[in-house]
């Protein structure tokens, strides 16, 4: 059996920042070792906060007011949405960014990360009316992806159409791991 298709690739790891090393934090309260108002709303902030990191590794995003997860909408414009998927020879990934254009995306690979970046600037402007209302739009995202170990990544081929990004990467065989049987000696 394969252990490593119970517990699939996490390629949003490194999406929200060094989310594995964050420090825990310890307040330094006169009144800790007994009730004051201020100690559960800390215990609910920080529930809160570890929730919220747990929930991002899978791809999730709790909308609540407040949350960290709600920075994807209000910091900037969008948040283009991914498809992942693989067969036994690459993996693909299509990224739809509808309204941006080819020369305001970059694709940037540093190391194992894939680092997706764009803008999107939508202005209508119509002179012959009156408005009373003219939307517009601006905003850059950026998604960043850890890529598999068995990912080759001098070989990443990309091409956008229609507003979609098509990202194919090939896997390369790894050389596994190699296990060997220690013998136990008695006493």
């Amino acid at each position: 059996m394969d252990i490593k298709k119970l517990a699939p690739w996490n390629w949003f790891k490194k999406e929200n920042g060094d989310i594995g090393h964050t420090i825990p934090v310890k307040y330094n309260n006169k009144a800790s070792n007994s009730y004051s108002p201020n100690s559960l709303s800390i215990f609910h902030d920080e529930m809160d906060r570890l929730f919220d990191n747990f929930v991002s590794q899978f791809g999730l995003s709790p909308f609540r007011p407040g949350s960290r997860m709600l920075e994807g909408i209000t910091g900037s414009l969008l948040k283009p949405r991914l498809d992942l998927g693989s067969t036994q020879k690459e993996y693909t990934v299509s990224v739809e960014i509808p309204g941006v254009s080819e020369k305001d995306v970059s694709l940037e690979l540093v190391d194992d990360t894939l680092i997706i970046r764009g803008e999107k600037k939508q202005e209508k402007e119509e002179k012959s009316k009156n408005f009373y209302r003219l939307e517009r739009s601006y905003g850059s995202f950026q998604r960043t992806l850890s890529l598999p170990e068995d990912a080759n990544k001098d070989n990443v081929k990309a091409d956008f159409k229609n507003g979609v990004l098509n990202i194919t990467i090939p896997r390369m065989e790894i050389v596994g791991s190699r296990a060997k049987q220690i013998e136990i000696k008695d006493g």
